[in-house]
Protein backbone atom coordinates (compact mmCIF):
# COMPACT_ATOMS: atom_id res chain seq x y z
CA UNK A 1 0.00 0.00 0.00
CA UNK A 2 2.87 2.34 -0.34
CA UNK A 3 1.80 5.64 -1.23
CA UNK A 4 -1.95 5.13 -0.70
CA UNK A 5 -3.60 7.80 1.43
CA UNK A 6 -7.48 7.69 1.48
CA UNK A 7 -9.60 9.01 4.58
CA UNK A 8 -10.07 5.38 5.68
CA UNK A 9 -6.73 4.67 5.77
CA UNK A 10 -5.90 8.27 7.46
CA UNK A 11 -7.93 7.49 10.28
CA UNK A 12 -6.66 3.99 10.40
CA UNK A 13 -3.25 5.26 10.94
CA UNK A 14 -4.20 7.88 13.17
CA UNK A 15 -5.85 5.06 15.42
CA UNK A 16 -2.49 3.20 15.05
CA UNK A 17 -0.27 6.14 15.91
CA UNK A 18 -2.42 6.52 19.36
CA UNK A 19 -2.76 2.85 19.97
CA UNK A 20 1.24 2.95 19.89
CA UNK A 21 1.55 5.90 22.75
CA UNK A 22 -1.67 4.10 25.00
CA UNK A 23 0.56 1.13 24.90
CA UNK A 24 3.52 2.77 26.25
CA UNK A 25 1.82 4.71 29.02
CA UNK A 26 0.02 0.77 29.60
CA UNK A 27 3.42 -0.69 30.02
CA UNK A 28 4.98 2.08 31.57
CA UNK A 29 2.72 2.06 34.60
CA UNK A 30 2.17 -2.04 34.86
CA UNK A 31 6.25 -2.27 35.26
CA UNK A 32 6.58 0.74 37.38
CA UNK A 33 7.94 0.41 41.07
CA UNK A 34 7.02 3.65 42.46
CA UNK A 35 3.47 4.43 43.27
CA UNK A 36 3.60 8.11 42.06
CA UNK A 37 3.77 6.19 38.41
CA UNK A 38 2.61 2.35 38.85
CA UNK A 39 -0.75 3.76 40.68
CA UNK A 40 -1.21 6.93 40.12
CA UNK A 41 0.16 7.34 36.34
CA UNK A 42 2.08 10.33 36.66
CA UNK A 43 3.55 9.42 33.08
CA UNK A 44 3.44 10.22 29.48
CA UNK A 45 4.45 8.79 26.13
CA UNK A 46 4.53 10.24 22.68
CA UNK A 47 5.88 9.78 18.96
CA UNK A 48 8.07 12.81 17.69
CA UNK A 49 9.15 14.51 14.60
CA UNK A 50 12.93 13.02 13.54
CA UNK A 51 13.30 16.30 11.99
CA UNK A 52 12.23 18.89 14.61
CA UNK A 53 10.53 17.00 17.91
CA UNK A 54 7.23 18.02 16.84
CA UNK A 55 4.23 16.11 18.42
CA UNK A 56 3.19 13.30 16.02
CA UNK A 57 1.09 11.53 18.85
CA UNK A 58 0.66 11.04 22.49
CA UNK A 59 -0.66 8.85 24.97
CA UNK A 60 -4.58 9.59 26.17
CA UNK A 61 -3.72 8.70 29.61
CA UNK A 62 -0.66 10.66 29.98
CA UNK A 63 -0.26 14.49 31.47
CA UNK A 64 -1.44 17.27 29.15
CA UNK A 65 1.00 19.54 30.79
CA UNK A 66 3.87 17.46 29.23
CA UNK A 67 2.26 17.47 25.07
CA UNK A 68 4.36 20.74 24.30
CA UNK A 69 7.06 20.02 26.97
CA UNK A 70 8.21 16.30 25.59
CA UNK A 71 8.22 18.53 21.80
CA UNK A 72 10.20 21.44 23.09
CA UNK A 73 12.86 18.88 24.96
CA UNK A 74 13.17 16.32 22.14
CA UNK A 75 13.62 19.29 19.63
CA UNK A 76 16.39 20.29 21.73
CA UNK A 77 18.03 16.96 22.15
CA UNK A 78 18.05 16.82 18.25
CA UNK A 79 19.69 20.49 17.96
CA UNK A 80 22.04 19.86 20.40
CA UNK A 81 23.25 16.40 18.32
CA UNK A 82 23.47 18.53 15.26
CA UNK A 83 26.08 20.77 16.77
CA UNK A 84 27.53 18.15 18.65
CA UNK A 85 26.76 19.09 21.89
CA UNK A 86 25.44 15.55 22.12
CA UNK A 87 26.46 11.93 20.95
CA UNK A 88 25.25 10.88 18.10
CA UNK A 89 22.33 8.41 18.03
CA UNK A 90 22.96 4.20 17.23
CA UNK A 91 20.29 1.96 17.25
CA UNK A 92 19.80 0.74 20.72
CA UNK A 93 20.58 4.00 22.14
CA UNK A 94 18.43 5.86 24.92
CA UNK A 95 18.97 9.34 26.35
CA UNK A 96 18.11 10.39 30.12
CA UNK A 97 17.72 14.14 30.29
CA UNK A 98 15.79 16.61 33.26
CA UNK A 99 17.39 19.81 32.64
CA UNK A 100 14.39 22.01 33.26
CA UNK A 101 15.80 24.62 31.18
CA UNK A 102 16.44 22.35 27.77
CA UNK A 103 12.42 21.72 27.87
CA UNK A 104 11.73 20.17 30.89
CA UNK A 105 9.26 20.96 34.27
CA UNK A 106 10.96 20.25 37.65
CA UNK A 107 14.15 17.95 38.75
CA UNK A 108 11.97 14.64 39.23
CA UNK A 109 10.30 14.87 35.75
CA UNK A 110 12.82 12.43 34.20
CA UNK A 111 12.53 12.45 30.42
CA UNK A 112 13.94 9.53 28.37
CA UNK A 113 14.23 9.63 24.49
CA UNK A 114 14.92 6.75 21.57
CA UNK A 115 15.60 6.83 18.31
CA UNK A 116 12.98 4.45 16.30
CA UNK A 117 15.41 3.55 12.88
CA UNK A 118 14.05 2.46 9.28
CA UNK A 119 16.39 1.42 6.75
CA UNK A 120 19.18 3.07 8.79
CA UNK A 121 17.35 6.04 9.17
CA UNK A 122 15.94 8.01 12.37
CA UNK A 123 12.06 7.67 11.40
CA UNK A 124 11.23 9.52 14.31
CA UNK A 125 11.85 9.36 18.17
CA UNK A 126 9.96 7.80 20.91
CA UNK A 127 9.97 9.68 24.21
CA UNK A 128 8.32 9.17 27.72
CA UNK A 129 8.46 11.05 31.07
CA UNK A 130 8.15 9.75 34.31
CA UNK A 131 7.85 11.63 38.05
CA UNK A 132 10.53 9.85 39.89
CA UNK A 133 9.79 10.06 43.87
CA UNK A 134 13.15 11.23 44.53
CA UNK A 135 15.87 13.03 42.44
CA UNK A 136 18.04 14.09 45.69
CA UNK A 137 18.58 17.70 46.70
CA UNK A 138 17.90 19.24 49.75
CA UNK A 139 14.68 17.41 50.74
CA UNK A 140 13.00 14.39 50.14
CA UNK A 141 10.71 14.13 47.18
CA UNK A 142 12.46 17.13 45.39
CA UNK A 143 9.71 19.93 46.64
CA UNK A 144 11.82 22.15 47.93
CA UNK A 145 9.64 24.48 49.19
CA UNK A 146 12.62 27.51 49.67
CA UNK A 147 15.05 26.93 47.18
CA UNK A 148 16.98 29.66 45.93
CA UNK A 149 18.50 27.66 42.95
CA UNK A 150 17.91 24.88 41.15
CA UNK A 151 21.34 22.91 42.36
CA UNK A 152 19.15 22.77 45.93
CA UNK A 153 16.49 20.86 44.14
CA UNK A 154 18.35 18.08 43.28
CA UNK A 155 20.46 16.27 40.62
CA UNK A 156 20.01 18.09 37.17
CA UNK A 157 21.15 15.85 33.58
CA UNK A 158 21.88 17.24 30.56
CA UNK A 159 21.05 14.89 27.66
CA UNK A 160 23.14 11.54 27.94
CA UNK A 161 23.06 8.39 26.98
CA UNK A 162 21.65 5.62 29.58
CA UNK A 163 21.34 3.28 27.01
CA UNK A 164 24.00 2.51 25.20
CA UNK A 165 23.86 -0.12 22.04
CA UNK A 166 20.59 -1.80 24.45
CA UNK A 167 23.07 -2.41 27.40
CA UNK A 168 22.29 0.03 30.10
CA UNK A 169 25.32 2.33 30.79
CA UNK A 170 26.63 1.31 34.84
CA UNK A 171 28.61 4.69 35.07
CA UNK A 172 25.91 6.90 34.08
CA UNK A 173 23.56 4.95 36.25
CA UNK A 174 26.30 5.26 39.51
CA UNK A 175 26.05 8.52 39.22
CA UNK A 176 22.40 8.92 39.43
CA UNK A 177 21.98 6.54 42.41
CA UNK A 178 25.08 8.09 44.38
CA UNK A 179 22.96 11.36 44.38
CA UNK A 180 19.57 10.29 45.01
CA UNK A 181 17.56 9.01 47.95
CA UNK A 182 16.49 5.27 48.29
CA UNK A 183 18.08 4.18 45.26
CA UNK A 184 17.88 0.68 44.74
CA UNK A 185 14.35 1.46 43.92
CA UNK A 186 14.77 3.37 40.90
CA UNK A 187 16.31 0.34 38.87
CA UNK A 188 12.34 -0.74 38.27
CA UNK A 189 11.42 2.63 37.13
CA UNK A 190 14.50 3.18 35.04
CA UNK A 191 13.92 -0.50 33.29
CA UNK A 192 9.73 0.39 33.34
CA UNK A 193 11.02 3.91 31.56
CA UNK A 194 13.42 1.69 28.76
CA UNK A 195 10.38 -1.18 28.15
CA UNK A 196 7.86 1.33 27.56
CA UNK A 197 9.56 2.97 24.28
CA UNK A 198 10.65 -0.34 23.62
CA UNK A 199 6.87 -2.03 23.23
CA UNK A 200 6.39 1.64 21.12
CA UNK A 201 9.25 0.96 18.85
CA UNK A 202 7.35 -2.57 18.02
CA UNK A 203 3.73 -1.62 17.64
CA UNK A 204 5.03 1.43 15.30
CA UNK A 205 7.37 -0.99 13.28
CA UNK A 206 4.13 -2.89 12.88
CA UNK A 207 2.18 -0.02 11.92
CA UNK A 208 4.97 0.78 9.11
CA UNK A 209 5.63 -2.52 8.01
CA UNK A 210 1.80 -3.11 7.64
CA UNK A 211 0.52 0.49 5.69
CA UNK A 212 4.70 1.46 4.32
CA UNK A 213 7.11 4.00 5.76
CA UNK A 214 5.79 6.56 3.14
CA UNK A 215 2.08 6.24 3.74
CA UNK A 216 2.65 6.83 7.44
CA UNK A 217 5.22 9.59 6.85
CA UNK A 218 2.23 11.08 4.63
CA UNK A 219 -0.96 10.62 7.21
CA UNK A 220 1.57 12.53 9.76
CA UNK A 221 1.90 15.05 7.78
CA UNK A 222 -2.18 15.37 6.95
CA UNK A 223 -3.26 14.75 10.50
CA UNK A 224 -1.42 17.87 11.81
CA UNK A 225 -2.42 20.49 8.68
CA UNK A 226 -6.38 19.50 9.36
CA UNK A 227 -4.94 19.33 13.76
CA UNK A 228 -4.32 22.73 12.60
CA UNK A 229 -7.25 23.56 10.07
CA UNK A 230 -9.59 22.27 12.89
CA UNK A 231 -7.94 24.63 15.89
CA UNK A 232 -7.97 27.51 13.11
CA UNK A 233 -12.00 26.94 12.50
CA UNK A 234 -12.43 27.25 16.18
CA UNK A 235 -11.18 30.45 16.87
CA UNK A 236 -12.71 31.79 13.52
CA UNK A 237 -15.55 31.73 15.73
CA UNK A 238 -14.72 34.12 18.49
CA UNK A 239 -15.50 37.55 18.11
CA UNK A 240 -11.88 39.62 17.25
CA UNK A 241 -10.87 41.50 20.16
CA UNK A 242 -8.45 41.22 23.37
CA UNK A 243 -9.64 39.58 26.40
CA UNK A 244 -7.76 39.91 29.89
CA UNK A 245 -7.51 37.64 32.25
CA UNK A 246 -5.03 37.27 35.72
CA UNK A 247 -4.12 34.82 37.99
CA UNK A 248 -2.31 34.58 41.32
CA UNK A 249 0.36 32.14 42.96
CA UNK A 250 0.37 32.53 46.72
CA UNK A 251 4.10 32.97 47.13
CA UNK A 252 7.04 32.01 45.66
CA UNK A 253 7.94 29.86 49.20
CA UNK A 254 10.72 32.57 50.20
CA UNK A 255 9.03 35.84 49.92
CA UNK A 256 5.61 35.59 51.37
CA UNK A 257 4.05 38.14 48.19
CA UNK A 258 1.66 36.52 45.59
CA UNK A 259 3.05 36.67 42.45
CA UNK A 260 0.66 37.78 39.30
CA UNK A 261 0.07 36.28 35.99
CA UNK A 262 -1.31 39.17 33.97
CA UNK A 263 -2.66 37.61 30.57
CA UNK A 264 -3.92 40.03 27.42
CA UNK A 265 -5.11 37.50 24.56
CA UNK A 266 -5.65 38.70 21.04
CA UNK A 267 -7.74 36.76 19.06
CA UNK A 268 -7.51 38.12 15.22
CA UNK A 269 -8.92 36.21 12.31
CA UNK A 270 -7.64 32.59 12.91
CA UNK A 271 -5.06 33.04 15.39
CA UNK A 272 -4.38 33.93 19.54
CA UNK A 273 -1.88 35.73 20.69
CA UNK A 274 -0.89 35.16 24.24
CA UNK A 275 0.92 37.79 26.21
CA UNK A 276 1.67 37.60 29.30
CA UNK A 277 3.44 41.36 29.73
CA UNK A 278 2.52 42.94 33.34
CA UNK A 279 3.20 39.42 35.07
CA UNK A 280 5.98 39.59 38.41
CA UNK A 281 9.46 39.31 37.56
CA UNK A 282 11.21 36.30 38.48
CA UNK A 283 11.16 34.82 41.62
CA UNK A 284 13.51 34.02 44.82
CA UNK A 285 11.75 30.99 45.22
CA UNK A 286 10.75 27.69 43.54
CA UNK A 287 7.92 28.79 41.87
CA UNK A 288 9.53 30.36 38.88
CA UNK A 289 8.53 28.62 34.97
CA UNK A 290 10.63 27.44 32.28
CA UNK A 291 9.64 28.61 28.80
CA UNK A 292 8.67 24.56 27.87
CA UNK A 293 6.46 24.68 30.95
CA UNK A 294 4.95 28.15 30.21
CA UNK A 295 4.72 27.02 26.14
CA UNK A 296 2.88 23.93 26.91
CA UNK A 297 0.61 25.47 30.00
CA UNK A 298 -1.32 27.51 27.20
CA UNK A 299 -1.34 24.58 24.72
CA UNK A 300 -3.24 22.04 27.61
CA UNK A 301 -5.52 24.86 28.38
CA UNK A 302 -6.58 25.21 25.12
CA UNK A 303 -6.84 21.82 25.29
CA UNK A 304 -9.33 21.68 27.72
CA UNK A 305 -11.28 24.29 25.96
CA UNK A 306 -11.38 23.04 22.78
CA UNK A 307 -11.20 18.68 23.12
CA UNK A 308 -12.09 17.94 19.68
CA UNK A 309 -9.02 19.50 18.01
CA UNK A 310 -6.45 16.31 17.68
CA UNK A 311 -3.58 16.15 19.36
CA UNK A 312 -0.44 17.12 17.57
CA UNK A 313 2.03 19.80 16.67
CA UNK A 314 -0.85 21.17 13.92
CA UNK A 315 -3.09 22.43 17.01
CA UNK A 316 -0.52 24.57 18.21
CA UNK A 317 0.03 26.46 14.84
CA UNK A 318 -2.18 29.15 15.55
CA UNK A 319 -1.82 29.74 19.22
CA UNK A 320 1.76 32.46 19.44
CA UNK A 321 2.83 33.33 22.66
CA UNK A 322 4.98 36.04 23.12
CA UNK A 323 7.97 35.19 24.77
CA UNK A 324 7.37 35.91 28.69
CA UNK A 325 11.24 37.34 28.89
CA UNK A 326 11.76 38.98 32.56
CA UNK A 327 8.96 37.77 34.09
CA UNK A 328 8.47 34.27 36.45
CA UNK A 329 7.36 32.88 33.62
CA UNK A 330 10.68 32.47 31.42
CA UNK A 331 13.03 31.09 34.12
CA UNK A 332 16.84 30.46 33.63
CA UNK A 333 19.68 28.92 35.12
CA UNK A 334 20.18 29.04 38.10
CA UNK A 335 16.30 29.99 39.25
CA UNK A 336 14.57 27.13 40.94
CA UNK A 337 11.91 25.47 39.51
CA UNK A 338 10.47 22.64 41.60
CA UNK A 339 7.01 24.28 41.64
CA UNK A 340 6.80 25.40 38.09
CA UNK A 341 4.88 22.26 36.20
CA UNK A 342 2.75 21.07 39.32
CA UNK A 343 2.03 24.51 40.32
CA UNK A 344 2.76 27.42 38.45
CA UNK A 345 1.63 25.30 35.34
CA UNK A 346 -2.12 25.71 36.63
CA UNK A 347 -2.13 29.40 37.58
CA UNK A 348 -0.68 29.91 34.24
CA UNK A 349 -3.79 28.03 32.63
CA UNK A 350 -6.17 29.67 35.15
CA UNK A 351 -4.95 33.49 33.80
CA UNK A 352 -5.94 31.58 29.92
CA UNK A 353 -9.69 30.76 31.74
CA UNK A 354 -10.07 33.64 32.81
CA UNK A 355 -9.38 35.42 29.73
CA UNK A 356 -11.59 33.26 27.31
CA UNK A 357 -14.13 33.00 29.56
CA UNK A 358 -15.43 36.30 28.37
CA UNK A 359 -14.57 35.52 24.72
CA UNK A 360 -16.43 31.98 24.74
CA UNK A 361 -18.38 31.39 27.85
CA UNK A 362 -20.02 27.83 26.48
CA UNK A 363 -16.75 26.70 26.38
CA UNK A 364 -15.06 27.45 29.58
CA UNK A 365 -15.33 26.10 33.47
CA UNK A 366 -14.96 28.49 35.75
CA UNK A 367 -11.50 27.98 37.74
CA UNK A 368 -10.34 24.66 39.12
CA UNK A 369 -8.42 23.36 42.59
CA UNK A 370 -5.54 24.14 40.23
CA UNK A 371 -2.95 22.50 42.69
CA UNK A 372 -1.55 19.24 42.45
CA UNK A 373 -1.41 18.80 46.47
CA UNK A 374 1.99 17.90 46.41
CA UNK A 375 3.25 16.81 49.82
CA UNK A 376 6.47 14.74 50.09
CA UNK A 377 7.15 13.05 53.34
CA UNK A 378 10.64 11.04 53.88
CA UNK A 379 12.69 9.38 56.77
CA UNK A 380 13.30 6.29 58.19
CA UNK A 381 11.14 3.19 58.98
CA UNK A 382 12.52 1.02 61.85
CA UNK A 383 10.03 -1.41 61.67
CA UNK A 384 11.81 -2.13 57.79
CA UNK A 385 15.39 -1.80 58.00
CA UNK A 386 14.94 0.96 55.56
CA UNK A 387 14.09 4.52 54.29
CA UNK A 388 11.57 5.85 52.58
CA UNK A 389 10.10 8.48 50.58
CA UNK A 390 6.43 9.24 50.06
CA UNK A 391 4.73 11.68 47.16
CA UNK A 392 1.78 12.19 47.54
CA UNK A 393 -0.65 14.07 45.13
CA UNK A 394 -4.31 14.84 45.26
CA UNK A 395 -7.31 16.31 43.83
CA UNK A 396 -9.47 18.90 43.75
CA UNK A 397 -12.73 20.18 42.74
CA UNK A 398 -13.28 21.51 38.78
CA UNK A 399 -15.32 24.44 38.17
CA UNK A 400 -19.09 24.97 37.41
CA UNK A 401 -19.71 25.80 33.61
CA UNK A 402 -22.41 26.60 30.97
CA UNK A 403 -24.25 23.13 31.17
CA UNK A 404 -23.24 21.23 34.49
CA UNK A 405 -21.82 21.46 38.16
CA UNK A 406 -17.71 20.87 38.48
CA UNK A 407 -16.52 17.64 39.22
CA UNK A 408 -15.88 17.01 42.73
CA UNK A 409 -11.77 15.73 43.60
CA UNK A 410 -10.92 15.70 40.09
CA UNK A 411 -7.27 15.24 39.02
CA UNK A 412 -5.04 18.63 38.32
CA UNK A 413 -5.79 20.48 35.89
CA UNK A 414 -2.11 19.54 34.35
CA UNK A 415 -2.82 16.11 34.01
CA UNK A 416 -4.82 12.73 34.57
CA UNK A 417 -2.56 11.20 37.26
CA UNK A 418 -4.72 10.32 40.18
CA UNK A 419 -4.31 9.75 43.80
CA UNK A 420 -2.58 6.61 44.50
CA UNK A 421 -4.94 4.15 46.49
CA UNK A 422 -4.52 4.61 50.21
CA UNK A 423 -3.87 1.00 50.86
CA UNK A 424 -1.24 0.93 48.65
CA UNK A 425 0.31 4.03 50.41
CA UNK A 426 0.00 1.96 53.77
CA UNK A 427 1.13 -1.09 52.29
CA UNK A 428 4.28 0.90 50.88
CA UNK A 429 4.87 3.17 54.14
CA UNK A 430 5.19 3.61 57.70
CA UNK A 431 1.98 6.09 57.84
CA UNK A 432 -2.42 4.99 58.20
CA UNK A 433 -4.97 7.72 56.76
CA UNK A 434 -7.12 8.49 59.33
CA UNK A 435 -9.50 10.29 56.92
CA UNK A 436 -9.99 10.06 53.36
CA UNK A 437 -12.78 11.80 51.99
CA UNK A 438 -14.77 15.13 50.03
CA UNK A 439 -14.70 18.22 51.59
CA UNK A 440 -17.88 19.52 52.29
CA UNK A 441 -18.49 23.26 51.22
CA UNK A 442 -15.34 24.16 49.31
CA UNK A 443 -17.15 24.28 45.74
CA UNK A 444 -17.55 27.64 45.24
CA UNK A 445 -21.54 29.23 44.70
CA UNK A 446 -23.11 29.56 41.41
CA UNK A 447 -25.85 28.88 38.97
CA UNK A 448 -23.36 25.74 38.52
CA UNK A 449 -21.47 25.48 41.90
CA UNK A 450 -18.03 24.28 41.80
CA UNK A 451 -16.80 20.75 42.55
CA UNK A 452 -15.70 19.51 46.42
CA UNK A 453 -12.03 19.53 46.78
CA UNK A 454 -10.44 16.47 48.75
CA UNK A 455 -10.12 16.56 52.57
CA UNK A 456 -7.21 13.89 54.25
CA UNK A 457 -5.60 13.48 57.55
CA UNK A 458 -2.48 11.21 57.17
CA UNK A 459 -0.39 9.41 60.25
CA UNK A 460 3.02 8.49 60.70
CA UNK A 461 3.07 5.43 62.57
CA UNK A 462 6.84 4.60 63.58
CA UNK A 463 10.19 6.37 62.73
CA UNK A 464 10.86 9.99 62.22
CA UNK A 465 10.01 11.59 59.29
CA UNK A 466 10.65 15.32 57.51
CA UNK A 467 7.74 16.34 55.86
CA UNK A 468 7.74 18.95 52.78
CA UNK A 469 4.56 20.74 51.31
CA UNK A 470 4.76 22.87 47.67
CA UNK A 471 0.64 23.87 47.07
CA UNK A 472 -0.82 26.33 45.91
CA UNK A 473 -4.38 28.40 46.10
CA UNK A 474 -3.93 28.79 50.06
CA UNK A 475 -4.15 32.88 49.82
CA UNK A 476 -6.72 32.75 46.97
CA UNK A 477 -9.22 30.27 46.19
CA UNK A 478 -9.88 29.09 42.37
CA UNK A 479 -11.72 31.80 40.27
CA UNK A 480 -15.48 31.95 39.90
CA UNK A 481 -16.20 33.13 36.41
CA UNK A 482 -19.12 35.13 35.26
CA UNK A 483 -20.45 36.26 39.31
CA UNK A 484 -20.06 32.90 40.42
CA UNK A 485 -17.60 32.70 43.94
CA UNK A 486 -14.59 31.84 44.72
CA UNK A 487 -13.84 27.58 45.56
CA UNK A 488 -12.65 27.03 48.68
CA UNK A 489 -8.68 27.94 49.54
CA UNK A 490 -6.51 25.14 50.13
CA UNK A 491 -5.37 24.29 53.90
CA UNK A 492 -2.66 22.62 55.61
CA UNK A 493 -2.06 21.93 58.97
CA UNK A 494 0.63 19.68 60.86
CA UNK A 495 -0.34 18.21 64.28
CA UNK A 496 3.31 17.82 66.06
CA UNK A 497 3.02 17.21 70.12
CA UNK A 498 -0.86 18.18 69.89
CA UNK A 499 -0.28 21.32 68.78
CA UNK A 500 -1.16 22.34 65.63
CA UNK A 501 1.41 24.35 62.71
CA UNK A 502 0.35 26.24 60.19
CA UNK A 503 2.94 27.03 57.18
CA UNK A 504 3.73 30.63 57.23
CA UNK A 505 3.25 30.39 53.54
CA UNK A 506 0.01 28.87 53.85
CA UNK A 507 0.71 26.17 51.15
CA UNK A 508 4.42 25.94 51.08
CA UNK A 509 6.87 24.98 53.38
CA UNK A 510 9.51 22.49 54.09
CA UNK A 511 11.53 19.87 56.21
CA UNK A 512 8.83 20.09 59.20
CA UNK A 513 10.12 17.08 61.43
CA UNK A 514 7.78 14.75 62.20
CA UNK A 515 7.80 11.92 64.84
CA UNK A 516 5.87 8.50 65.60
CA UNK A 517 2.09 9.99 66.08
CA UNK A 518 2.31 12.98 64.39
CA UNK A 519 -0.38 13.87 61.41
CA UNK A 520 -0.91 16.29 58.28
CA UNK A 521 -4.11 17.13 57.52
CA UNK A 522 -4.91 18.74 53.90
CA UNK A 523 -7.83 20.07 52.43
CA UNK A 524 -7.86 20.69 48.58
CA UNK A 525 -9.56 23.46 47.01
CA UNK A 526 -12.45 23.24 45.47
CA UNK A 527 -13.85 24.66 42.16
CA UNK A 528 -15.19 27.93 41.65
CA UNK A 529 -18.36 28.75 40.84
CA UNK A 530 -20.43 29.54 37.35
CA UNK A 531 -22.90 32.12 37.37
CA UNK A 532 -24.76 34.05 39.72
CA UNK A 533 -25.41 31.67 42.59
CA UNK A 534 -28.67 33.50 43.12
CA UNK A 535 -30.29 32.15 40.05
CA UNK A 536 -28.98 28.23 41.05
CA UNK A 537 -32.04 25.78 40.98
CA UNK A 538 -33.07 26.09 44.77
CA UNK A 539 -33.97 22.41 44.91
CA UNK A 540 -30.74 21.18 43.84
CA UNK A 541 -29.47 23.62 46.76
CA UNK A 542 -31.85 21.41 48.82
CA UNK A 543 -30.49 18.57 47.28
CA UNK A 544 -26.84 19.49 48.37
CA UNK A 545 -27.79 20.13 51.77
CA UNK A 546 -29.45 16.71 51.93
CA UNK A 547 -26.36 15.37 50.74
CA UNK A 548 -24.15 17.02 53.51
CA UNK A 549 -22.37 19.01 50.96
CA UNK A 550 -23.55 22.67 52.75
CA UNK A 551 -24.93 23.17 56.11
CA UNK A 552 -28.46 25.45 55.74
CA UNK A 553 -26.66 28.65 57.51
CA UNK A 554 -24.41 28.13 53.70
CA UNK A 555 -27.74 27.64 51.78
CA UNK A 556 -28.76 30.79 52.51
CA UNK A 557 -26.14 32.45 53.16
CA UNK A 558 -24.47 31.42 49.63
CA UNK A 559 -27.34 30.27 47.07
CA UNK A 560 -29.97 32.77 49.01
CA UNK A 561 -32.37 29.62 49.90
CA UNK A 562 -33.98 29.11 52.63
CA UNK A 563 -34.75 25.58 54.18
CA UNK A 564 -37.59 24.82 56.40
CA UNK A 565 -36.60 22.33 59.39
CA UNK A 566 -37.80 18.89 57.27
CA UNK A 567 -34.99 20.27 54.56
CA UNK A 568 -37.67 21.31 51.65
CA UNK A 569 -37.33 24.45 50.07
CA UNK A 570 -39.54 27.38 51.78
CA UNK A 571 -40.52 29.16 48.41
CA UNK A 572 -41.56 32.46 50.30
CA UNK A 573 -39.04 32.79 52.54
CA UNK A 574 -36.37 32.20 49.81
CA UNK A 575 -37.91 34.85 47.36
CA UNK A 576 -37.53 37.20 50.15
CA UNK A 577 -34.12 36.52 50.37
CA UNK A 578 -33.10 36.62 46.67
CA UNK A 579 -34.67 40.00 46.36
Amino acid sequence: MEGDLDAITLSVIEAGLQQVCDEMDLAFSRAAFSPVIAEANDRSDGIYSAEDGSLIAQGLGGLPVFVGVMQYSTRTLIEMIADGRCLKPEPGDIYIVNDPYLGGTHLMDVRFAMPVWRDGKIWCWLSNTGHWPDIGGSVPGGFSASATAVEQEGLRLPPVKLFKRGELDPEIYAIITSNIRVADQRIGDIKAQAAALHVGAERLAALLDRYGDTTVTDAVAELRQRAAARMRASIAEIEDGTYEGEAFVDSDGVVNEPLKIALAVEKKGEALTFDFAGSSPPCTGPMNSVLATTLSSVYLAMRHIFPDVPLSAGAFEPLIVKDPEGTFLHAKYPRPVSGCAAEVSQRIAEAVFSAMVKAVPDKVTAAPAGSSGNFGLGGHDPERGRDFVLYQISGGGYGGNSDHDGLSNGCSTIGISKSPPVEIMEQNYPVLYRRYALREGSGGAGKQRGGFGLSYEVELLRGNARASFVMDHGRFGPQGALGGLDGGPNTVKVWRGGEAHIPEHLSKEQDITMQAGDRVEVGTPGGGGYGDPLTRDANLVARDVALGYYSQEEAARLFGVVLDEAGSVDRAATARRRA
